[in-house]
């Protein structure tokens, strides 16, 4: 691909690929090249560092929440499906949570769905201040949720990468774990469970327990306040 046809959009797609499949340590400017089939150095008159990329290829994925219609759809069921489209988008990219640690991140579309989200506790019946927390619990309850996915990600691919045979070490592990959880009587009862055999598995359902049982609370305090 000529320099003068590649375009910062398309750099910033296939640094997300990139991200997908190799995780932020595989993000170098040579294998992006590579994968766009141009020199390291074409990269370099759109994007100025990798910082900058991952920033861009950050951002670009919060575009990918479902944000409905408020007009249209009842509060309850638009914040329902913010944060189900935000899990549903962090495990798809499993290095987001990653680069929050390591990454000063911002941009349009981040921006553009807290907007969106505000304005759903808002229109709830929340005053600004509550809806700001509103907000962050969600978008909290949903990163800790998407964290189990991420790290077997990352950590499969790190076994990978270190010569050794990610899926017999992690059940190697798991086994250790069953054997532990034979002293504890709670623990005992659940082994065998897909909670309990993978690695870094929640009991089925977990986050749409979590996320009813959240938004139960908003609507019970909004009821008690005469906003529901």
């Amino acid at each position: 691909m000529p320099r003068d046809t590649l375009t910062a959009d398309q750099i910033v797609r296939a640094a997300i690929a990139l991200l997908d499949d190799e995780g932020l340590d595989g993000l170098n400017m040579r294998s992006l090249g590579k994968r766009l089939g141009v020199a390291a150095t074409a990269i370099y008159w759109h994007i100025a560092t990798k910082e900058e990329l991952v920033q861009l290829a950050g951002d670009a994925i919060w575009g990918e929440v479902e944000l409905p219609d408020l007009d249209s759809t009842d509060w309850r069921t638009a914040a329902t499906a913010v944060a189900t489209s935000t899990h549903a988008m962090l495990v798809r990219h499993p290095w987001l949570g990653q680069a929050f640690g390591s990454y000063l991140l911002a941009g349009p579309e981040k921006a553009r769905r807290d907007e969106h989200t505000l304005a759903i506790y808002e229109k709830a019946g929340f005053a600004p201040d509550d809806a700001d927390r509103a907000a962050a619990t969600v978008l909290i309850f949903v990163l800790g949720s998407a964290l189990g996915p991420a790290a077997q990600v990352s950590l499969t691919r790190r076994l990978n990468r270190d010569g050794g045979n990610a899926e017999q070490r992690l059940a190697e592990t798991m086994a250790r774990s069953a054997e532990i959880a034979e002293q504890f009587p709670r623990l005992r009862e659940r082994i065998g469970t897909p909670a309990a055999v993978d690695y870094a598995a929640a009991p089925d359902n977990t986050f749409e327990f979590g996320l009813r049982s959240i938004l139960d609370g908003f609507e019970a305090r909004l009821a008690e306040r005469g906003g529901g």
